[in-house]
């Protein structure tokens, strides 16, 4: 028996089998596809010329599951609805905005056996697949495949026709196994990047990775983020400023009012310097002017939204963040560090940082 609802062309397709019964059960309650004939592997013609042939079928983890749908998809879908999915094969990446430098650039990197078991990609792009998907929808489907107690849920990228649409389209398909039933899910993707736009994304991903020379460390992100919404309040521009003796100035400055907060002697990675003697009495911003014509000290103004929205990683449950300015001022740079559980000891598998434009580029 099976029925078909034809709703809303934007949402997950859930159905479920019931195993010894041979039934399927389509739920209203999302976008309902109609499976015509068997999956198809992905063979997506990718811009002019052959058409390219990809692969990838993974089991997601609990942990690989545990970490997507409760941390990182809300993260990420905070900063923006829609993301690139880069998969490596190696890695799995989640960016955000990193063909626009218009907005908050995120970066979400996993080593492949963080999330999944059994991993297996291919392309003819150097076994590289990448396309956008809507983290609505992916945060939707990992939540639903959490409710069912399975064995293992198994994630692939097929190919298959729409009720809606004759040509066939590409999805991540989720398919939650447990011992008597099964739930299914289709999530629809775009079209998955050509070579050169893959090669594009690579391009902008490796200029994402400079460090600032001097990154001071945050600790308590909560009471960062309680300052911001109060200071939201005051204007739209921040005025950021960093020095290499472990201090973070923050600034919201009006025709009528300047209100600002500052943090002192945070822990410093890179160049660092000693503060001079003989000026802890003075006001912060003439400190902080000081160290610029030192040159121990820069500043840039940004987006106070787009400040906003990089604390949103707070979501992702970092243990600390390191903040920097790019050489030549080109961004403010925010770097979220894990430990490894009941340790002190970095995570090397799992990074994120965002990267925010700059309005002005201040002093430096």
């Amino acid at each position: 028996m099976q029925q078909v609802v034809d709703d809303d062309p934007g949402a997950v397709e859930t159905r479920m089998r019931l195993g010894a019964f041979g039934l399927h059960l389509i739920c209203p309650a999302a976008l309902l596809l109609q499976r015509k004939g068997s999956e198809e592997k992905v063979n997506v013609k990718a811009g002019r010329g052959k058409r390219e042939r990809m692969k990838f079928k993974a089991f997601l983890s609990d942990h690989g599951v545990h970490l997507l749908e409760r941390r990182f998809i809300p993260a990420f879908d905070k900063i923006g609805r829609t993301c690139h999915l880069y998969l490596t094969r190696d890695h799995a990446i989640l960016l955000h905005n990193l063909l626009n430098g218009d907005g908050v650039q995120a970066i979400a990197q996993f080593k492949k056996e963080v999330l999944f078991e059994d991993y297996r990609i291919s392309s003819q792009n150097d076994d590289r697949i990448a396309f956008t998907i809507d983290l609505g929808l992916l945060h939707r489907a990992l939540r639903s495949s959490m409710s069912m107690a399975g064995e293992k849920l198994q994630i692939k990228l097929i190919k298959k026709r729409t009720v809606n649409s004759q040509q066939p389209m590409p999805f991540l398909t989720f398919e939650s196994k447990g011992y008597k039933s099964a739930v299914i899910q289709d999530v629809p993707v775009s079209k998955p990047l050509s070579r050169a736009e893959v090669l594009e994304l690579q391009a902008a991903l490796d200029m994402a990775q400079d460090i600032p020379e001097t990154l001071v460390q945050v600790s308590d992100l909560s009471r960062l983020q309680s300052l911001v919404e109060r200071l939201k309040h005051v204007g739209d521009l921040l005025d950021v400023a960093i020095t290499r003796y472990g201090d973070l100035h923050l600034q919201v400055s009006t025709t009528l009012i300047n209100v600002g907060a500052e943090y002192r002697k945070l822990k410093v990675l890179g160049v660092k310097a000693s503060p001079p003697p003989g000026e802890e009495d003075l006001s912060p911003p003439v400190r902080t002017e000081m160290a610029t014509q030192r040159g121990e000290a820069s500043s840039v103004q940004v987006s106070m939204r787009h400040f906003g929205k990089s604390l949103q990683c707070h979501l992702a449950k970092p243990d600390c963040a390191f903040y920097g300015i790019s050489p030549l001022a080109a961004c403010l740079t925010i770097i979220f560090q894990f430990f490894i559980p009941g340790t002190r000891q970095i995570d090397k598998s799992i990074s994120l940082h965002c990267r925010l434009p700059i309005l002005d580029t201040g002093s430096s």
